[in-house]
């Protein structure tokens, strides 16, 4: 068995945070899950209803990596990237890195992981590899998985060669830190900046405090969009709290991110921000609870309700981020 020495496989809650944990702790830096959210500009809104899709869906962040792009950048790391099309290839790429004593990021579908029960297509879900043997991958995932798993090395193939939305060609990453780190405090205005700039300037409808205001407005529709609310409904629900989000689609996290800002920085402009996520949070926990419940009983008056609430969300957050904004 070959593994990377004085690994912190601590499991987290959202999964690239998770990762990303497990390969900064091994360079020396250790940022709560929250500070690395923030860092990393991870907080946005998007409503996606293709044409291909079964249901519509609600997401809280940037898209799948980034955030680990924003992060590197914002500190100045050094980020390896290598994308492939051929399996042997890209397995010796994350090997190599174990081998030479590094945790390695991968970016998968979590459908073919043999730990996960939830077997739903995600292909922007992405773990920390950070040993192997003839038979099998360990691998740091979220806490809600078991943080500390292992997978097939056949099941981990699968994973990294499906095809599909949000996937990459078996990407497999690495991050060094410079010896001048810079402090990571002063990072914090230029990444929840950049963050409320891109939430309050979205190229498009479905995007940031308008796509708020959109779901707002189509989520009173939802009974008529699926075949099937008592699967659908309460599953958007789910993925809101549960599903690697940290509660309330990701505004709990960056609730507790600009907490921690407050504690380090003196600004009225912060402290509104951060008594505004507050209330958010548990808006978006409300609207998710509305969500599940008129999908269980059927009833459209609680996506009406639902409704009500995100319109209420897209207002707070836009002001929030118009505070945060101000930022200097």
């Amino acid at each position: 068995m070959t593994t990377v020495t004085d690994i912190d496989a601590r499991g987290m809650q959202h999964c690239e945070t998770t990762a990303l944990g497990v390969l900064l702790r091994h360079q020396g830096l250790d940022l709560s899950e929250p500070m690395l959210f923030g860092l990393g500009s991870g907080l946005s809104f998007i409503y996606w209803d293709g044409k291909n899709m079964g249901f519509p869906f609600l997401g809280g962040r940037v898209r799948p990596f980034d955030l680990t792009r924003n992060l590197a950048s914002r500190l100045g790391l050094e980020l390896l990237i290598q994308e492939t099309t051929s399996p042997r290839k890209a397995w010796d790429n994350a090997a190599a890195a174990v081998d030479a004593g590094h945790p390695v990021g991968l970016q998968l579908d979590s459908h073919h992981l043999d730990y996960f029960d939830s077997k739903i297509h995600f292909g922007g879900h992405i773990v920390a590899l950070y040993g192997y043997d003839d038979h099998k991958a360990y691998l740091v995932d979220t806490d809600r998985q078991g943080g500390a798993v292992a997978t097939t090395l056949a099941s981990l193939a699968r994973a990294r060669a499906a095809p599909g939305p949000m996937t990459a060609k078996h990407r497999s990453f690495t991050l060094t830190a410079p010896r001048n780190l810079p402090a990571p405090h002063k990072q914090m205005v230029p990444a929840i900046t950049a963050c409320a700039d891109a939430f309050l300037n979205p190229p498009i409808a479905n995007l940031g405090h308008r796509g708020i205001e959109k779901a707002g407005r189509l989520v009173r529709t939802w009974l008529q969009r699926t075949g099937n609310p008592q699967l659908d409904l309460p599953q958007a629900a789910l993925l809101m709290e549960e599903a690697g989000t940290g509660g309330a689609l990701f505004r709990n996290l960056y609730r507790d991110f600009l907490a921690e800002c407050t504690d380090l920085l003196d600004s009225n402009h912060l402290r509104t921000g951060h008594t505004l996520y507050t209330e958010a949070a548990t808006l978006w926990t409300h609207a998710a609870a509305l969500i599940k419940k008129a999908g269980e009983a059927g009833d459209a008056q609680c996506l009406v309700q639902a409704g009500s609430v995100l319109g209420d969300l897209s207002r707070i957050e836009r002001e929030a981020m118009q505070t945060l904004s101000c930022l200097e």
